[in-house]
């Protein structure tokens, strides 16, 4: 098989803070780097029965994304979403690596017979390599340790209710007995941050509109949370905790603070939050609705400052689906719908358009952006040993990205199964022309899917 030959004058290397020219080549067989030169290469230097070669022009060529935060529902609930269609959204919009949640597929991802059950659904099903979250509900502390030695990359909990029956929620005392089986390992314990508060939602209030839902998930719900989270880590400081999908600034104190004395804390927050503010949101849209909620511009704003001071880690798309009748989407109550954004696949483009938004004075580089979707993501789920760069002998995951192309969103580009999503009619800047996994083409868009050549992590 041909060695794959990439060049551009615009490569991101991890020994630059911009992109330079350079010429990649990959071994298709083995899927890996093998060669990377300074400098921009012609076709006459390489002979087509030895080499396949792409010459990106000024196009950038970055490392593939790794997505940490997926949802992908199969086995069990393949209405909502499944194996091909999900990374076949992931190839298009450059994401080569998808980490999926343990929920909620049926079973979750709780023992290693439902991880080997989810792995053999998977099977010949991948557009994007596939690694696995475990997960912690009451009183499986005891496969938490056979789940790592299986390949688990770690464990996501709930402080509250999940929304699936069979992945409920955790106490504190759930949650030591997880931790003091975790201690010593080198796995996070990913936390859904909010902690249920007695109060009562105004039932006069109109559920189609936004704010009521809004109310309803106040900042401090998350706030308890994390304030909780951290007292148990200084109780087992040497425990990775993980805070998923980060909402409410009123918490960024706190974790900052926090991460003076355990470096063992990480946050993310997701693309949605950082592209949409609440008061844009139209009433009766529930594509809209997550948990967290997508809260005010003053919130968004200190999201994005604090990604930028390292207070927050990196970006994820919590892609989150479901079929439209959950999302009650001939309805329009807020209140009733299910509770989670669909958009994976086009994070790179949100957070492109976002990062450079002069409106806002945000200027961040390429290299920042990808730090954040790419390199801290490949970290966090154990995989940066061949993930998250562009680096001699690791996976040739590949993209050829067009930053200056402007993007409507439409439903033909949305590869996910149900189309829903508040992404669509946005206005993005920045494109993803090409996807190769491990040194192989998986998506173009001039010539669309190829083979599924995905594997399991």
């Amino acid at each position: 098989m041909p060695t794959l030959v990439l060049t551009s004058q615009n490569v991101l290397l991890p020994s630059h803070q911009e992109p330079v020219p350079a010429t990649i080549q990959a071994d298709p067989t083995s899927g890996k780097i093998i060669s990377i030169e300074q400098g921009h290469t012609s076709k006459s230097q390489w002979p087509s029965d030895t080499y396949d070669f792409v010459d990106a022009g000024d196009l950038y060529i970055l490392p593939g994304l790794v997505d940490a935060h997926v949802h992908l529902n199969e086995p069990g609930r393949t209405d909502w979403e499944g194996f091909a269609t999900g990374t076949q959204a992931a190839a298009a919009g450059g994401v080569t690596t998808v980490v999926d949640m343990p929920l909620n597929s049926i079973p979750p991802t709780t023992t290693v017979a439902n991880l080997e059950m989810k792995r053999d659904a998977a099977k010949g099903q991948l557009w994007s390599d596939v690694a696995f979250w475990g997960g912690v509900i009451p009183g499986n502390q005891h496969d938490l340790r056979p789940l790592l030695d299986a390949g688990a990359k770690g464990f996501k909990c709930f402080l509250i209710n999940s929304g699936v029956d069979e992945f409920p929620n955790v106490t504190e005392e759930d949650l030591r007995l997880a931790m003091a089986e975790l201690d010593g390992t080198d796995a996070a314990l990913l936390f859904h941050a909010e902690l249920e508060l007695e109060e009562s939602v105004d039932a006069t209030r109109d559920p189609h509109d936004y704010a009521t839902f809004l109310a309803s998930r106040p900042q401090k719900m998350e706030v308890a949370a994390i304030k909780m989270i951290i007292r148990l880590q200084e109780s087992y400081p040497n425990v990775r905790c993980h805070i998923v999908h980060l909402t409410a600034a009123d918490a960024l104190p706190i974790i900052r603070e926090a991460k003076k004395t355990n470096p063992k804390l990480t946050v993310e927050t997701c693309f949605h939050y950082l592209t949409f503010i609440a008061d844009n949101v139209p009433s009766g849209h529930p594509e809209f609705k997550c948990c967290p909620p997508i809260r005010d511009e003053a919130n968004r704003k200190a999201l994005w400052d604090a990604l930028a001071d390292g207070t927050i880690d990196f970006v994820v798309s919590d892609h989150s689906p479901c079929v439209a009748s959950l999302k009650n989407v001939d309805g329009g109550d807020f209140m009733k719908a299910w509770g989670g954004v669909s958009g994976l696949g086009l994070g790179l483009s949100a957070l492109w358009t976002g990062a450079r938004d002069s409106a806002n004075e945000r200027n961040h580089s390429i290299s920042k952006v990808m730090e954040w979707t790419s390199h801290r993501t490949a970290v966090h789920a154990r995989l940066d040993h061949r993930k998250g760069s562009i680096r001699m002998g690791y996976d040739a995951d590949l993209i050829i990205w067009d930053p200056d192309a402007q993007t409507q969103i439409t439903k033909d580009e949305l590869h996910f199964k149900n189309k829903l999503s508040p992404f669509e009619g946005a206005k993005l800047k920045g494109q993803v022309q090409q996807t190769f996994l491990r040194g192989k083409l998986s998506w173009s868009r001039s010539t669309g899917f190829q083979q599924p050549l995905g594997q399991l992590l």
